[in-house]
């Protein structure tokens, strides 16, 4: 995880061109044109020709070039030439027997412009992966197409996507035209190679099937009030904790809440700032008393809504009945609705959490 997400993740400069000395390029067109366009980009998206000298994109070992100065230069080497050759006799110089030299390959054929035939099978690939997917990913992939062809104001393009569709699965092609609220289906694309449906679904292709098999390096965000009751806070803690995962506490004020042993808690977030979305599963703790009065709060709704219809598992105490109720959650639901009520309780919640989402529901509450 990085300790600044801004600093670590999005000042990264990924180029196809980095590579360590001793390995060169192959003549793969996509590569030698990326191996280009990459450090535009850069130069661009990090606005210095010296983004090498940002931490998270320096190297960590000695390096010998031949660059110096320039824009936003954070290491200023001494002396007045880094160019060979020159009048001084100083100055980087290549070492000539242990310095990198590119692979000389002999071409024993000429360099022609192919592409293979495999490249016009638009379709088999994209088929193979949509039949590895589970039921409820292949649902997802739908959605998903459904939500931006729903952008699309074309209705001509929307016909020609599902055109394509249709040579993948014939299946999802109908839910897609359905949800668009196309009466009929277009005929297939033409296809300049027919697809093939000789190529074996891969469980390796699907998210769910090869999906963690703990809750270590997860979140739980706890939703508690006055009057919680501080041992079975404790004891969730504890286990969280054990399970290699991290627990953070929302509270009506961020100044915290007093337990009913008259323990005062400091909170992570308040509630109108630490939505139930920033976390891989939730607990409500309330008292009830405590989930009456959130139970007026809309974003203490939302908090609990939207952790259900996210199909996300949710512990609760007896006293959080007022806020489920409300934000017309049933304690019944479905096996994803966990009563907290002793230590035993508290080890079947996390358990449960390893699977990170109820899928289940979805059908629930999704139209």
């Amino acid at each position: 995880m990085p300790d600044n997400f801004f600093a670590e993740t999005e000042q990264v400069a990924f180029m196809t061109q980095n590579v360590p000395p001793g390995i060169d390029f192959s003549n793969d067109p996509l590569l030698q044109g990326r191996n280009f366009s990459y450090l535009d980009t850069q130069l661009k998206r990090l606005g210095s020709p010296n983004f090498t000298h940002i931490p998270i994109n320096a190297p960590k070992c000695p390096f010998a070039h031949f660059q110096q100065d320039g824009h936003m230069a954070m290491r200023n080497p001494v002396g007045r030439t880094n160019y060979q050759p020159n009048s001084r006799g100083e100055g980087p110089r290549q070492d000539p027997v242990r310095g990198f030299r590119s692979f000389q390959e002999d071409m024993e054929s000429p360099k022609v412009r192919l592409r293979a035939e495999s490249f016009a099978d638009h379709y088999s690939q994209a088929r193979q992966f949509y039949d590895s997917q589970t039921v409820t990913e292949k649902t997802h992939i739908a959605m998903a197409l459904t939500f931006e062809l729903a952008k699309c104001e074309s209705v001509v393009i929307r016909e020609r996507m599902v055109s394509h569709l249709l040579n993948i699965n014939e299946a999802l092609a109908g839910t897609v035209a359905d949800r668009l609220g196309m009466k009929t289906l277009p005929k297939p694309a033409d296809a300049a190679v027919t697809p093939r449906d000789d190529l074996p679904a891969s469980p390796a292709l699907s998210i769910i099937q090869n999906g963690p098999d703990s809750f270590a390096g997860r979140k739980v965000g706890v939703l508690v009030s006055n009057g919680c009751d501080g041992k079975l806070l404790k004891a969730l803690q504890t286990a969280i904790e054990a399970e290699g995962a991290v627990m953070e506490l929302i509270a009506p004020k961020v100044g915290g809440v007093e337990t009913a042993d008259g323990t005062e808690l400091p909170a992570h977030h308040m509630i109108d700032g630490g939505p139930s979305v920033l976390f891989d599963a939730v607990a409500l703790l309330l008292s009830e008393e405590g989930a009456e009065r959130l139970a007026g709060e809309a974003t203490a709704r939302d908090f609990v809504a939207d952790a259900f219809a996210h199909c996300k598992f949710i512990a609760f105490t007896a006293g959080a009945a007022p806020l489920l109720a409300k934000a017309g959650v049933a304690a019944d639901a479905d096996e994803g609705m966990i009563p907290l009520d002793s230590a035993a309780s508290v080890a079947g919640f996390i358990e449960s959490c390893a699977k990170l989402r109820l899928w289940a529901r979805e059908t629930r509450v999704k139209l």
